[in-house]
């Protein structure tokens, strides 16, 4: 682990989320500072920082191995050349986003489902993320109050679930989350709430009172899916957040992304599996890599895929194992494999 100096002393004032966010690591050069590493044995790239720039809280920093330049939570972030090197079938629009736009900001791939990216924020920036070139600018459901997204909902009975994606939705203050599920509860037809956030993993802190009012407050089941990809981005920070979510009766699931040189083997998945049920999670999904430009070199083949999660599912008991799917455009829900 990287050395205690990175965390606040005992006994300090906890610093706000918002303070935490802003205070996060963003130079490529002071994240392989702090961990010791020189920046060529890492193949640190600068023309893939300028095109998506690295963002990671550093209590994420904390859980990464010092001196370890395969370390897997710093694989997740760390802009690589590999980035920049163009790969036939790898595109900027992975998924089909922009074919599913039904209005500002929302999504409708799905029956009964209308997908809201809320924000283009995020409190780390993934290097596999399948939105890293979406215009954002452009499509956000929180513009103009979120007017355009809630009408659209409100007049389409069809709707029983909004999820809400993004980004991550949880960058957005708890008063302003609160100014749209206040205009979703005049909907009648809803009737779940799903949120997908990485924020109480990478960024704990975020787990405040204020979100667990709200939590409370709302009218509808709430689903949280989180998204782990590997069992050191727990930590005891980690399962408090989980452990005060649970408490306000989000229900906590987990997708992960199969990546390689991150948890493309069968030791690190059952790990993943099972320190995410210590801390009251169950596993959900297990994607194959949505074939972004600049992800590449994440990809693991669909074979090897295939029998990392039949060796999975020997060794684990049901309900630890997450479904192996893809996601492709068109289709009427994910594909499994």
């Amino acid at each position: 682990m990287i050395p205690a100096a990175l965390i606040p002393p005992h006994g300090a004032p906890a610093a706000r989320w918002q303070q935490l966010w802003r205070d996060a690591v963003r130079d490529p050069r002071e994240l392989l500072g702090l961990l010791g590493l020189d920046e060529a044995v890492s193949g640190m790239s600068d023309a893939a920082a300028a095109q998506f720039p690295l963002r990671v809280p550093r209590g994420f920093v904390a859980r990464m191995r010092a001196g370890d330049p395969h370390d897997p939570l710093l694989r997740q972030v760390l802009p690589l050349d590999e980035e920049m090197r163009p790969v036939p079938g790898f595109a900027l629009d992975a998924v089909g986003d922009s074919l599913a736009r039904a209005g500002q900001g929302v999504i409708r791939k799905y029956r009964g489902r209308a997908l809201l990216v809320a924000t283009g924020s995020c409190a780390v920036n993934c290097r596999y993320c399948f939105r890293r070139h979406f215009p954002y600018a452009d499509e956000t459901a929180a513009a103009a109050g979120w007017r355009e997204a809630v009408a659209l909902i409100a007049g389409d009975a069809s709707i029983e679930e909004v999820i809400l994606s993004g980004g991550d939705p949880w960058s957005l203050s708890t008063p302003k989350l609160a100014e749209l599920t206040d205009a979703l509860a005049g909907v009648p037809h809803l009737r779940r709430l799903r949120v997908h956030t990485r924020l109480p993993v990478v960024l704990p802190e975020r787990v405040d009172d204020a979100l667990l009012d709200w939590l409370r407050a709302l009218p509808w089941p709430v689903t949280v899916v989180l998204h782990a990809n590997h069992a050191n981005e727990f930590d005891a920070s980690v399962d408090a957040a989980l452990a005060r979510l649970r408490d306000a009766g989000a229900a906590l699931l987990n997708q992960a992304v199969l990546l390689r040189g991150v948890n493309d083997s069968v030791g690190a998945l059952v790990e993943l599996s099972e320190r995410g049920f210590r801390a009251g999670v169950l596993p959900y999904y297990l994607h194959q890599l949505d074939r972004v430009q600049g992800a590449a070199h994440f990809e693991v083949p669909d074979d090897r895929a295939r029998a990392l999660h039949r060796d999975l599912a020997v060794r684990l008991s049901g309900y630890l194992v997450p479904r192996l799917v893809r996601e492709v455009a068109g289709d009427p829900g994910k594909r499994p494999l």
